[in-house]
């Protein structure tokens, strides 16, 4: 998903196979849209969807959600051939395109202790801006993920994640799965992580990594110093 109508715009976002949407506006080889899921808007190519009915896509999106739990994986199309997909992809529409999917997939809401278990998947995985998946990922991208993929939506953006919840007053009170926001020296929420056992956070810097947090933000093992100051503490489960 690109901010403006043109290949050399910013990437703010990336759909998912799977991933529905409805249409805001058409220019020549562009479609404007507002994805289903976390009403996030952008610009799309046009060659990159297939239209269905929107009872259909409401349903897939709302109900029959179907996340796969394989970093990548393939489908098998209606010829025969081979198409790649990566974690978290909505397997749950492969009728609608004639391809065929027999891999491990999830279903429905899961506990909250689920969330670190996807988080490890993730490790390691490039820091990507505006990326959703193992390939590249941003740290607000990440943290929808591992929340959408155990059945629960989150918006996009961190500014909007830190929205939600009950806030925390110090770092005891968390739990695994709980979400760390950090500011700038402006007070603009700027980052998110998935806080741990122990004290540690599981974030997008550079690459998914586990860095230590304490009540300052979160310490940096590699460069032995602080890289994110801590505004906010959010239990959303």
């Amino acid at each position: 998903m690109r901010k403006e109508h043109s290949h050399q715009s910013e990437m703010v976002s990336q759909l998912l196979y799977g991933d529905c949407f409805k249409i805001i506006s058409t220019k020549k080889e562009w479609v404007q849209i507002s994805a289903l899921e976390d009403e996030y808007t952008g610009w799309i190519d046009l060659k990159q969807f297939k239209s269905i009915a929107q009872k259909d896509a409401v349903d897939l999106t709302k109900k029959n959600a179907l996340y796969t739990t394989q970093l990548v994986d393939y489908i098998e199309n209606e010829d025969q051939s081979l198409s790649a997909v990566v974690l978290g992809s909505n397997m749950g529409g492969t009728g609608f395109l004639n391809q065929n999917y027999n891999g491990n997939c999830t279903q429905g809401i899961k506990e909250k202790a689920a969330l670190v278990k996807t988080a490890y998947l993730y490790l390691n995985a490039p820091y990507l801006w505006g990326g959703k998946t193992p390939l590249g990922i941003d740290c607000s991208g990440l943290t929808q993920m591992i929340y959408r993929i155990n059945g629960h939506s989150i918006p996009r953006d961190a500014p909007q994640q830190v929205g939600l919840g009950q806030t925390l007053s110090f770092i005891d009170e968390s739990e695994p799965g709980d979400l760390a926001f950090f500011d700038d020296q402006e007070g603009n929420i700027i980052h998110v992580g998935l806080l741990l056992e122990n004290h540690y956070i599981l974030h997008a810097h550079g690459r998914v990594r586990i860095d230590r947090i304490d009540q300052t933000g979160i310490y940096n093992f590699d460069t032995q110093q602080h890289s994110h100051k801590l505004r906010i503490i959010k239990k959303i489960l």
